[in-house]
């Protein structure tokens, strides 16, 4: 769903067991853009690091003083289905992260055999 919002990255989409390694190496960094409510409800992806779509503009904003992501390392993010995440997605790219994945919904990531963890 949403699947027109995904934006397609210069280099080729890694895949599900891809991600979860590059995050447990702390080697990229991945972000749930659901709202916490939706996050205590159904977990989190194992590594993934919380940050609202509505905050995401602040909260890694490098010319913020509190900014959360560091660049310099790939970022992949993910939501309920994949339009959030877009959204996400595009709003990192604006500001100036290299690498930005986005890998759709929970559900593809539990699908690509991703591990999920309580939030």
């Amino acid at each position: 769903m949403f699947t027109f919002l995904r934006k397609a990255p210069a280099a080729p989409a890694p895949t599900i067991a891809e991600v979860a390694a590059k995050v447990a190496a702390k080697e990229m960094i991945l972000i749930d853009v659901r709202e916490l409510a939706e996050v205590r409800a159904s977990g989190k992806a194992k590594g993934a690091e919380v940050i609202p779509l509505s905050v995401v503009g602040l909260k890694c904003d490098p010319a913020q003083p509190d900014c959360l992501i560091p660049r310099g390392k790939p970022v992949a993010v993910y939501c309920a289905s994949g339009g959030r995440s877009g959204m996400a997605a595009a709003t990192l790219s604006r500001l100036g992260y290299g690498e930005v994945y986005n890998l759709g919904g929970l559900g593809d990531w539990v699908a690509g055999g991703g591990q999920v963890e309580k939030a």
